[in-house]
């Protein structure tokens, strides 16, 4: 059966979840080709004109972790999250209950590991909005970080769905 055909058979509310990671890592490398469009031009401005681009290093901080959390969901999902599955691989050959029972182990620990930066993120994004917090100095260059951090909850939360999709997926 191709891919097609197989994805086609899963329930509507995993596709919309892969299509919603989907779209979450198209964001994280538009975002990636912003960032090599900004510093290029704030190279050339700083080498060709003696006037930097201002407050570039504040952009490339935010979205560094901006990025990750846009594109982590569709890493674990397409099978590109780096891990060691040599043991694992082996024990899934050798007794694929035990394998498959250990695997869907570690994926619930990492929804609990998600989950925990995900709530405890929750109020850091709620004083970022409320407060009006910003990186970057007054008079010369502000970014808030309220958007970063509400990255971070729904890209995390993308995360959670995708690992818990990855256990339905294991005993469909």
């Amino acid at each position: 059966m191709s891919e097609s055909q197989h994805t086609q058979r899963e329930p509507l509310a995993l596709r919309i979840l892969d299509g919603v990671t989907q779209g979450l890592n198209v964001a994280g490398s538009t975002l990636i080709l912003l960032l090599m469009v900004l510093v290029g031009i704030d190279v050339a401005g700083r080498n060709l004109f003696g006037n930097p681009v201002s407050g570039v290093p504040e952009l490339v901080t935010l979205s560094i972790v901006a990025i990750v959390f846009l594109q982590i969901p569709a890493a674990l999902r397409q099978g590109r999250m780096t891990q060691s599955d040599a043991f694992l691989g082996w024990l899934t050959r050798a007794h694929p209950m035990v394998g498959h029972a250990l695997a869907t182990l570690f994926d619930l620990i990492a929804i609990a590991v998600i989950w925990v930066i995900v709530w405890t993120t929750w109020p850091i994004f709620t004083r970022a909005w409320e407060r009006g917090e910003f990186i970057g100095a007054l008079g010369d260059f502000t970014a808030p970080v309220w958007p970063v951090k509400l990255i971070l909850i729904i890209g995390g939360t993308a995360l959670i769905l995708q690992f818990a999709a990855r256990v339905w997926r294991r005993y469909r």
